[in-house]
């Protein structure tokens, strides 16, 4: 038996996890060393959890409900699209012109996740 699941609810997961990660990062840096408590590291855990359900609710809000006549697919492709932007604007040393910075993408990248979980837990 696997101790790892390792299918799309896990990936959708990990993206979850990995996009607050990447929101610490861009908070305090980067660090080579344990450089934080247990306690700290989940109070910005939840703070940034909290951010992203604001504004995923207010998104929702804003675009009323569009997310649920989406394929779970559809948000794979959207969560590509938002690495790949990430990614540029990295190698542009985090520079953007008119577009919006990579905590943004990170969040929506947390918060397609989170759409693709709702979809896979309670379907269509």
């Amino acid at each position: 038996m696997a101790m790892v699941d390792e299918g799309i609810r896990s990936e959708f997961i990990a993206i979850v996890n990995y996009g607050i990660i990447g929101l610490v990062q861009l908070e305090l840096g980067y660090a080579e060393t344990d450089d934080m408590t247990e306690e700290r590291a989940l109070e910005l855990y939840d703070r940034y959890a909290k951010q992203a359900l604001e504004l995923m609710l207010a998104k929702n809000h804003d675009y009323d409900e569009a997310w649920r006549s989406m394929r779970v697919s559809s948000y794979t492709d959207l969560i590509l699209m938002k690495i790949y932007r990430t990614k540029q604007i990295e190698g542009h040393d985090g520079a953007t012109l008119v577009s919006e910075g990579i905590d943004a993408n990170y969040m929506d990248m947390i918060n397609y996740s989170v759409f693709g979980l709702i979809k896979l837990e309670f379907g269509e």
